[in-house]
């Protein structure tokens, strides 16, 4: 019979779209690997060079992943938010991490060591099956980036960026789609390999044009077609 504890990281786990589809008993085999944690805005959740234990899933809240170099400057690789995971590199080696991860907001996440997971992929199908469907899509999305990064310029990259927030966070409204995520000008820099003071420049001449408004720290993208022509 599953203690409480076993039966809240099992509905947390469950929360993340990577195991939504598995049978119960299934996912119910990560929980002797599996802890919560819970993490403050702006908490780090490792470092570079920190040991890859293992996998985390995110039930609630936004983690960011990025690089940094030596000479402090970052470059955003994707923010991960509640029902994703990240993590998963440890998977292939167990090395030490080579990204930091960063709560943005606050954030619960079931962290499977790598044993574990790695054995419940091995003998469940569909666990595999499901996490290969996961990261065949962050596939796609990292040469869409590097696509960005080489050939486009940053309205472009900007436009695009909108877009891609927009349909992953974006909630209709009689003025447009308003991204419902507060994001900085720097975190947009970030992830586009800009600067602050070129994003900020860039989102005026947008405003300007009618193609978004702001609320705040919210973006609304007033004319989605105009953002898309854009891009």
């Amino acid at each position: 019979m599953p203690t409480a504890e076993e039966k809240r990281t099992l509905s947390l786990l469950k929360k993340c779209d990577v195991l939504a589809n598995l049978p119960t008993d299934a996912v119910q085999l990560m929980l002797p690997g599996a802890k919560i944690g819970a993490y403050r805005p702006r908490q780090v959740v490792y470092l570079p060079g920190d040991r890859a234990q293992g996998v985390f899933f995110v039930a609630q809240g936004r983690v960011k992943i990025s690089k940094v170099t030596r000479d402090g400057k970052e470059l955003t690789l994707a923010y991960r938010t509640g029902s994703d995971f990240f993590g998963e590199p440890c998977l292939l080696e167990g090395g030490p991490r080579e990204e930091m991860a960063e709560a943005m907001e606050p954030t619960m996440a079931v962290e499977v060591d790598r044993e574990t997971l790695d054995h419940v992929l091995s003998t469940s199908g569909a666990a595999a099956y499901w996490f290969a469907r996961a990261l065949i899509v962050r596939r796609k999305d990292l040469e869409s980036r590097v696509e960005q990064l080489i050939f486009k310029d940053v309205g472009a990259k900007l436009a695009e960026l909108l877009l891609e927030l927009g349909q992953q966070h974006g909630v209709d409204d009689p003025r447009g789609v308003v991204l419902n995520l507060k994001i900085t000008h720097q975190e947009m820099a970030n992830l586009i390999g800009s600067t602050r003071e070129t994003v900020s420049l860039t989102l005026s001449q947008f405003k300007r044009k009618g193609l978004i408004q702001s609320e705040g720290r919210r973006i609304i993208i007033a004319d989605r077609e105009g953002i898309k022509a854009m891009a």
